[in-house]
């Protein structure tokens, strides 16, 4: 019998940990992330970029880029082929292996898009303690989360899921063949509204509120009232399309053939 040794024991308890981790912020995720985010705001204060407010402008232009270019990767999953990985009580599950769509180039694309949001909300909000906590966080979540799907899906499908690891790129992906996967679907933009109606109104929700907080915190709240009603605008307008998405969903006008 092999006698294990005690770096091995602890690389073996290590490995465990994290994906018991996994496991838990996965079913815990909708809560954990918001709130991790939060408390990162309030702890932390916003810098204006080269110290001038006209710059951070700039800046915070960037971040809306990057996150949207987040929320259009999501959305250009979701309608080409979606993947479903919270079962009951949000445990990790899978009926099929999806290897369609942008799952044929990045096995974990919804991932790398949300990594590109939060990456834009940070740019926004531009704080050293920020990047360095959020960051840290996202690396320990994501990578603990994938290992935990990851192991999940081998011992689901067996060899067709070390076929698939060994064609496709973990995270950032391979754009051979991109403009094939895009003949071969009809973009099922009524799948995309259901799907991620959501996440759409949260994101923009966070932009409003990190653009009113940052100047909140440089000059105080009298100074952010141009920003105020600027961002109640535009959220107000976010809320009427979250309710008409909603709807839409709730009254099945928007279902497709899955």
């Amino acid at each position: 019998m092999p006698v294990s040794s005690p770096a091995s024991d602890r690389l073996r308890g290590a490995q465990a940990a994290a994906l018991a981790f996994g496991r838990l912020f996965f079913r815990y995720r909708d809560l954990l992330a918001p709130l991790a985010f939060a408390v990162t705001v309030a702890v932390t204060k916003p810098a204006p970029f080269a110290g001038r407010e006209s710059a951070d402008l700039l800046l915070d232009a960037v971040g809306v880029l990057l996150s949207l270019s987040g929320q259009a990767l999501r959305v250009l999953v979701i309608g080409l082929a979606y993947i479903k990985r919270g079962g009951r009580r949000k445990t990790i599950t899978a009926d099929r292996l999806v290897c369609e769509g942008v799952f044929a180039h990045s096995r974990n694309p919804l991932y790398l898009g949300n990594i590109l949001m939060v990456t834009g909300l940070l740019v926004i909000w531009n704080s050293p303690w920020a990047y360095l906590l959020v960051f840290s966080a996202l690396l320990v979540a994501f990578l603990s989360v994938v290992r935990a799907e990851e192991r999940f899906l081998l011992g689901r499908f067996g060899a067709e899921y070390v076929e698939y690891c060994k064609r496709v790129p973990r995270f950032f992906p391979d754009f051979r063949g991109f403009r094939g996967t895009l003949a071969q679907f009809d973009f099922d933009w009524r799948r995309v509204i259901r799907k991620e109606y959501g996440t759409t109104f949260a994101w923009i929700s966070v932009v409003v509120a990190l653009f009113v907080l940052e100047k909140v915190r440089w000059q105080g709240a009298a100074a952010a009232i141009p920003r105020v009603a600027i961002g109640a605008d535009t959220w107000a307008l976010a809320a009427v399309l979250w309710l008409t998405a909603r709807w839409l969903k709730k009254t099945h006008r928007i279902d497709s053939a899955e």
